[in-house]
């Protein structure tokens, strides 16, 4: 392993990271901090025409919540920046340059208009254009005009492109982490515009360019580059210089298994593929968020270390500082990640159990009015028994309102099996033993109640079930004798007698 381990997530602010996205910047940083190295965050904005106002910074403030920061940076510890490559446009021409002087580039002056009618051309024959050795020398470039006509035309301010020269007839061995050894007949590869008009590069060269320079030992990307891979190599070899270690993730596949999960599918089936919740700055339009959704940030990244990596053990819930500990390249998966919305959920109702009472208490509290003046206290005393039946803090108030106000209504179901003359009469004195309990506690009130229905000789379910219905409201909640003390011995009394005066 390099000593100096430098790996960078370089995404582009075209809108909000996608859940993919994430995923490969969790993995970065993973593999980072597993051998004490660097995590870089690079902003590839080299497309100016799809670049989105507030991306970059939803960018970051994702990394944040997941408790991935990088550790260099735009605005943060910039020992190679600028780290957006709009502002590193200065460096990217003598680069090219260097190419063509080298012969591993050329100019192209060919027009879109006259691009696109070779394609549609060679379509109508059934065939597929290629820009590479097979015909460079019939289309408008420094290979097939002299370097008069080229200088030429440079002097002209004529548009023009720079483009790698593919090799011909040579055979690429290309190694990746995860895929291993892969070949590649160079006669199939064109040549990759690296330099536009517009003065600015295209991904690869400016990829390539920024790579070396911040020192990158390993590039963690996406399959969706696998495909570049081959002219990336060849870019390395073209300036002489060391190639970091490429591993290219698997695809997140759709909950079907089938095809590349999409905002669609989150649409489609109720779930979000954004880590925050992001608003089109153009079209107004929201999309959801797991923050906003009620997802602890710790069960997001749970899940997502698992998909397309195992541990090779059946452990399944890790803190971070365990996934770093865990995370090896060498166990990331070849295939696509099947992304499972269910088992998000999973991974949230096992992260609540973790949480303490009082923390989720506050937060219950500042997003539930009826509790404004309630006692943070007793709300982390009903959170602590009402949790283990939760996935989200937002089930909270489903699932305990009856500790903080009386049922106004019954289950329709229950009342009508449960409450008969006979269960009105053993509510009505029940409620007189509770009410002649001293030193009010659970296991004094279960004491009294119990050695009442034991000298009553009825069955213990024709007291219970009305008794709970008269406190929750419905056959749900916890244990019937922690309710009654959380609420106190007048509200228990008072609730009783409300199921025993109901139509």
């Amino acid at each position: 392993m390099t000593d100096n381990v430098r790996v960078r997530f370089a995404p582009s602010p075209t809108g909000p990271l996608h859940i993919g996205g994430l995923r490969t910047a969790l993995f970065n940083y993973l593999f980072a901090k597993k051998h004490n190295g660097t995590f870089i965050l690079r902003i590839e904005d080299t497309d100016q025409n799809r670049y989105v106002e507030g991306a970059e910074k939803y960018i970051i403030d994702a990394l944040n919540w997941c408790n991935i920061p990088y550790d260099e940076g735009p605005n943060h510890n910039e020992k190679f920046g600028p780290y957006r490559q709009s502002e590193r446009k200065h460096l990217y021409q003598d680069y090219a340059d260097q190419l063509i002087a080298s012969g591993n580039a050329y100019y192209a002056f060919d027009t879109a208009d006259s691009l696109d009618h070779q394609r549609k051309e060679l379509e109508a024959e059934g065939k597929t254009f290629i820009y590479n050795w097979h015909n460079r020398q019939l289309l408008l470039n420094s290979l097939s005009l002299s370097k008069e006509e080229t200088q030429a035309k440079l002097d002209a301010g004529d548009e023009y492109v720079i483009r790698f020269k593919s090799p011909e007839n040579q055979t690429l061995n290309l190694t990746d982490i995860v895929r291993g050894n892969i070949t590649i007949d160079t006669n199939i590869l064109d040549d990759k515009v690296l330099f536009k008009s517009d003065g600015m590069p295209t991904y690869h060269l400016a990829n390539i360019v920024d790579d070396h320079l911040m020192e990158i030992t390993h590039v963690i990307r996406g399959e969706e580059w696998l495909p570049s891979l081959a002219l990336h190599y060849q870019l390395y070899d073209a300036f002489g210089w060391d190639k970091p270690q490429f591993a290219h993730l698997p695809l997140l596949l759709k909950p079907t298994g089938k095809g590349k999960l999409s905002k669609r599918d989150g649409d489609k089936l109720g779930f979000p593929v954004f880590p925050l919740e992001w608003q089109d700055p153009e079209t107004n339009d929201i999309s959801s968020g797991y923050r906003e959704a009620g997802y602890f940030p710790d069960a997001l990244v749970n899940f997502l270390a698992f998909l397309g990596w195992n541990p090779g053990t059946e452990q399944e819930l890790f803190t971070l500082e365990e996934l770093v500990e865990a995370f090896d390249l060498e166990r990331v998966h070849k295939s696509g990640a099947r992304f499972d919305p269910d088992k998000i959920k999973w991974f949230n109702h096992q992260y609540m159990q973790m949480q303490y009472d009082d923390d989720l208490a506050e937060v219950f509290k500042d997003a539930q009015p009826e509790l404004a003046d309630i006692d943070v206290n007793y709300v982390a005393m009903a959170v602590g028994m009402i949790k283990e039946r939760a996935t989200f803090i937002s089930d909270f108030w489903a699932l305990s309102s009856f500790f903080f106000e009386a049922p106004k209504t019954y289950d329709e179901k229950s009342f009508t099996k449960i409450v008969t003359n006979e269960a009105r009469e053993l509510m009505s004195e029940l409620a007189q033993v509770i009410n002649h309990t001293d030193d009010f506690t659970v296991e004094n009130v279960q004491t009294d109640v119990k050695a009442w229905i034991a000298k009553k000789e009825v069955g213990f379910g024709k007291v219970m079930q009305p008794l709970r219905l008269a406190l929750v409201g419905a056959m749900q909640g916890p244990d019937v004798f922690e309710i009654i003390y959380m609420i106190g011995k007048a509200e228990t009394v008072q609730r009783i007698g409300n199921l025993s005066q109901a139509l």
